[in-house]
């Protein structure tokens, strides 16, 4: 895995940061009902002092935070300035304030993909893109991945993962069952876990409508369905991985679609959730 210092562009990066996340759980390092600021005192000033693992990881930490990339003033593109134009992105997520208790509802926000990172580093010793070679070979993937850093070294843990589609396909395969050959990597508590929604209002069809009226959200993954058996990495501007567990099928799509239109980012994205499944159905039943 190479770091790079200029940004590579969004992609399915959330969803492989939570294998991440469930390795750190699997080894007793790290529980999902841990405090942030037992790991990371330093954002005990921010929104983020009263936050869970849980919280991160289901994106209900309750941050003031807009994700809207459109903006240049925006939080967020500030953020993703930071590996791009130069910047200390931790910095910056120390000035993140709070808006709502945690827990109470949905806020598609990067920041938090970033501070979960920052936990996991804290509990594993271990930086993102160390823990993520350690991924690599471990699925045997084939080809380089590149990684985005900011100024500091910090990497891009919410976006910015570059890698082959069939390297994004053993990402999806972990997913199937927690498994690498034979040889568990994931506990199966937490695979089921991963695709379920924790509250009603990440279930499928209840998340913003400007988002999406097909998807649901659990630990970083985008469910299809509330049965945690379908799900799907989600990436801007149209990449996706898509796990279908009954039918023990993985498709990767990638895509460059427009995303300066709102209206035709969110219609490409619901066709999307629409036709994946279809295409695993064909998938698993070529006659």
């Amino acid at each position: 895995v190479h770091r790079d210092d200029a940004f590579l562009g969004a992609s399915m990066t959330k969803s492989a940061l939570a294998h991440l996340v469930g390795i750190a759980i699997r080894d007793g390092v790290l529980r999902v009902d841990d405090q942030v600021v037992s790991h990371v005192p330093e954002l005990a000033t921010s929104g983020y002092a009263h936050c869970t693992v849980h919280d991160l990881l289901t994106m209900t930490s309750g941050v003031d935070w807009v994700e809207n990339h459109r903006d240049p003033d925006s939080p967020a593109t500030r953020l993703i300035s930071c590996f791009g134009g130069g910047g200390d992105s931790r910095a910056l997520l120390g000035e993140v304030g709070p808006r709502s208790a945690p827990g109470t509802r949905y806020e598609y926000c990067t920041a938090d993909s970033q501070v979960l990172d920052w936990v996991r580093e804290r509990a594993t010793g271990a930086a993102y893109d160390e823990a993520l070679g350690d991924l690599w070979r471990t699925l045997g993937c084939t080809s380089q991945a590149y990684v985005g850093t900011d100024t500091t070294g910090v990497a891009m843990a919410g976006g910015s993962l570059a890698a082959t589609a069939r390297d994004w396909a053993r990402i999806g395969l972990l997913q199937l069952d927690g498994t690498v050959e034979g040889s568990r990597l994931l506990d199966e508590d937490w695979v089921e876990q991963s695709t379920l929604p924790a509250y009603r209002f990440l279930a499928t069809g209840r998340l913003p409508s400007s988002i999406t009226t097909h998807a649901g959200f659990g630990y970083h993954w985008w469910l299809l369905d509330d049965t945690g058996r379908r799900a799907t990495a989600d990436g801007s501007r149209g990449q996706f991985t898509y796990v279908d567990r009954d039918l023990d099928v993985v498709v990767v799509k990638t895509s460059q679609w427009p995303y300066d239109d709102v209206l035709a980012d969110r219609q490409y994205r619901d066709l999307s959730y629409l036709g994946l499944p279809e295409i695993a159905r064909g998938a698993a039943d070529p006659h």
